[in-house]
């Protein structure tokens, strides 16, 4: 069982910079090392759209917005995975979710907050 925990959220200027977080709360170590990891976003009014992605082996992929700004990775012995935003832009502004993919099956986080002022 997997419960990936955001944070990092927050209010930033544009050109700014946030760390998102994501816990694997309740996965052993064994598990995290198993599980594929994306982060989406929702803005109001849109729907999720994908941003990030890294696979249980390490390969990474991104949406075309992030334009090199984003940088996905994770930590094993924290049984974490971040999402580092650079420059960022107001259209960034959105709930930012994290999801594990474990076998076929999803767990989502609860989403944290990024509000990109202008």
């Amino acid at each position: 069982q997997v419960q990936p925990v955001e944070s990092g959220g927050g209010l930033v200027q544009a050109g700014g910079s946030l760390r998102l977080s994501c816990l694997a709360s309740r996965a052993i170590t064994s598990t995290f090392w198993s599980i594929n990891w994306s982060w989406y976003r929702q803005a109001p009014g849109k729907q999720r759209e994908f941003v990030a992605g890294m696979t249980a082996g390490g390969e990474v992929n991104y949406a075309d917005f992030v334009e090199g700004r984003f940088t996905i990775s994770r930590d094993n012995a924290k049984k974490t995975v971040y999402l580092q935003m650079n420059e960022l832009k107001a259209e960034d502004t959105a709930v930012y979710y994290c999801k594990a993919e474990y076998y076929g099956s999803h767990f989502w986080g609860q989403g944290t907050q990024v509000t990109v002022s202008s």
